[in-house]
């Protein structure tokens, strides 16, 4: 993903941002510190934002200091941005069937977790793993067990955080390509810790669910209601597809320029059984402003 020009160093705006009746954010820089992504958040015109809190590309933790989670926590309160997710490392395969890769996994996962819980998160999302050199349902269970592993003792249901586990493109050796398969691991870990579902657009629509269609998109949402629960659902991430639908490509597109188009993206966030749901952009930044222009369009298609 390209870098854009820095929300920060430009001046803050004269008045709020104009806000929506629905929770929508995108996934936002925490360079400088994760402090700094609520600030840029909200000057990107976001009630709700996602970050990672770390490197999502390496297995050093970054050792967050307090005062920047007191920080965080007063602009969130200041801005009104709720709710706060975290996006997991991408590095992290809680169904690898290498045993010190698990290991590693494991360990950076349970970071994440107690990270998560200083910086007050309501969510963390977890895509659920590559079963490779194993079988589809040997690979969901490990990765429930360990997820159980790493949070155990941490406390997340008095911390406040809920783990997500997202859905996948679907590709060959991927996990959570199917909503039964992400309900899956949601019965797997249920009573253990707080646990739901972050559902991608992009990946439902490359996975070969019709969302685009009126019918197609009614029907992709009776179904993740019959198996996940649109209960369980409470993160959305709102990203066009570069990529055919079936295609099982993973390649996010600026909202309403690709393959899934303007007019789902505005059945969602206009049904009122979604009303709960935060709705998070995690699409590519090609020009600078394409974050705010991103925002924006979401915006405009609330009713």
């Amino acid at each position: 993903m390209a870098h854009a020009q820095d929300i920060l160093k430009s001046p803050p705006p004269r008045r709020p941002p104009k806000l929506t009746s629905r929770r929508i954010g995108i996934h936002t820089s925490s360079a400088g510190g994760v402090e700094n992504a609520a600030e840029r958040a909200y000057r990107l015109g976001c009630n709700t934002f996602q970050i990672f809190s770390s490197s999502p590309r390496q297995w050093a933790p970054y050792e967050l200091a307090r005062p920047q989670c007191e920080q965080m926590l007063r602009l969130r309160e200041k801005y009104d941005l709720k709710p706060l997710v975290i996006h997991t490392n991408y590095l992290v395969n809680l169904a690898s069937t290498t045993e010190t890769f698990l290991k590693k996994s494991i360990e950076a996962f349970r970071g994440e977790i107690e990270r998560a819980l200083m910086l007050c998160a309501d969510y963390l999302v977890l895509h659920p793993g590559s079963f490779k050199g194993a079988n589809r349902e040997k690979g969901l269970l490990q990765t429930a067990a360990a997820i159980s592993a790493a949070s155990h003792g941490l406390g997340l249901a008095k911390g406040g955080l809920m783990i997500l586990i997202e859905n996948t493109a679907g590709a060959e050796f991927s996990l959570g390509g199917s909503f039964e398969q992400v309900a899956e691991v949601i019965e797997h870990v249920r009573g253990q810790v707080p646990v739901g579902a972050c559902i991608d657009t992009c990946h439902t629509h490359v996975a070969g669910y019709d969302i685009v269609s009126e019918q197609g998109f009614l029907d992709t949402l009776a179904q993740l209601d019959a198996t996940i629960g649109l209960k369980n659902v409470p993160v959305w991430h709102c990203n066009d597809a570069k990529a055919a639908r079936g295609s099982k490509l993973d390649r996010h597109q600026h909202i309403g320029k690709g393959t899934i188009g303007l007019e789902p993206f505005r059945r969602l966030l206009n049904d009122p059984r979604l009303a709960h749901c935060a709705f998070i952009a995690e699409t590519p930044i090609d020009e600078p402003g394409d974050d705010r222009r991103n925002v924006a369009a979401l915006k405009k298609l609330v009713g």
